[in-house]
């Protein structure tokens, strides 16, 4: 800078200088590493993955619990509020909805043995559906659940796959309620695999056992043969794989994209104001989970049923996923990442710091090609 040499450039728009001159030698500066400091102290300070993995954070206090746990008065009235809050919410709500919900799981194990023992037949599927619709609508109730549906023309169809964003558990539930679905998913042992045998009794669900889970072609053959058939129910898949906050849609996964088949997308936005529904399993069990659900004022959600989707001539299963994820996140007004789900347990792969740093060094190349300065 001193001698005016060549290589000196100004920095502009917090951008690294480029070395134009292919004849000259790289020279390197101190003040070269500014950039790259100032985007990692970005990335520490507001990391647009690892927050998806936490509850949002509200504006004011729904009264449901202390946002600040350092600071336990702010006011009588306030206090008293809160108190008889908590009576009316473990008092009345809590011992309700439990008598419902053990209600709702009750009849749908009692009610689809029964009718599993019917012969297959138009009656059976019928009698199935129903109580299906019964059922869940009962489990809906245990949590005062306020559900709004949009567009309900656009409900998947049977040999369809419906696919959502996912929160929570419930939102099989949430979605349940308004219609009939097949299940997929991993079998399970204790009070859930008494569930899913008996289910499977009467409607023909998709359940893996865990050994299975990882052979995707043995999985996707499955799906494929459901489809196929067009008097069984469309399949309700989440294809994020984990529960995000609500606030954004991360990385579809290709598998229920390859198989062809007519794609229903859903949009499901929540109101965090009256109840949180997103479940972080790394911190709740299921049952303590579903515990703080019903002990909340209430669940509160809007689900929109998009327009049908086909996979386009040309088009891979992966911008097939892509193109179904942002029609999601565009409806129901949420982030939509690029990120994958599974970083929420496991590290960042390799290909990912890869990608990050050929961005890097094609700011230090010249013309984005050369070497690196």
């Amino acid at each position: 800078k001193e001698k005016n040499h060549p290589l000196y450039k100004p920095y502009s728009n917090g951008e690294v200088a480029v070395n134009k001159d292919l004849d000259s030698a790289p020279e390197f500066e101190m003040s070269d590493i500014f950039y790259f400091a100032r985007r990692g102290v970005e990335s520490i300070m507001d990391d647009e993955v690892t927050k998806r993995f936490s509850a949002e954070e509200l504006e004011s206090w729904n009264l449901l619990t202390r946002s600040n746990y350092n600071f336990h008065y702010i006011s009588l009235r306030l206090t008293v509020l809160w108190g008889l809050g908590l009576l009316i919410r473990y008092g009345f709500l809590l011992p309700l909805r439990v008598t419902l919900a053990f209600t709702g799981v009750g009849l749908l194990v009692f009610l689809t043995s029964v009718i599993g023992l019917l012969p297959n037949g138009k009656m059976k599927n019928f009698l199935s559906q129903k109580v299906h619709l019964m059922c869940y609508r009962i489990c809906v109730r245990a949590l005062t659940a306020i559900i709004t549906y949009h567009d309900s023309e656009n409900k998947p169809k049977n040999g369809g796959i419906c696919v959502a964003n996912h929160t929570s558990p419930i939102d099989v539930i949430i979605l349940a309620s308004d219609g009939c679905y097949a299940m997929v998913g991993q079998i399970h042992g204790g009070l859930m695999g008494v569930i899913q045998r008996s289910m499977v009794k009467a409607c023909p669900h998709i359940w893996f056992e865990r050994s299975e889970v990882k052979d995707r072609h043995l999985v996707a053959k499955r799906l494929s043969d459901h489809v196929e058939d067009k008097s069984k129910l469309p399949i309700l898949i989440f294809p994020e794989g984990t529960c995000i906050n609500n606030t954004s849609v991360m990385m579809f996964k290709k598998g229920s994209f390859e198989i062809g088949a007519t794609v229903y997308p859903v949009a499901i936005k929540y109101d965090p104001r009256f109840g949180d529904a997103f479940w972080n399993s790394s911190k709740f069990g299921m049952v303590n989970y579903l515990l703080r659900m019903m002990s909340s004022w209430a669940i509160v959600c809007s689900v929109w049923y998009l327009p049908p989707m086909s996979r386009e001539e040309g088009e891979d299963a992966v911008q097939f996923a892509n193109r179904v994820k942002a029609a999601i996140a565009r409806q129901g007004g949420l982030v939509d990442l690029l990120w994958d789900g599974g970083l929420k347990r496991g590290k960042v792969k390799d290909t990912f710091k890869e990608e990050q740093q050929k961005l890097y060094s094609k700011m230090l190349c010249n013309g984005g090609g050369g070497q690196l300065l």
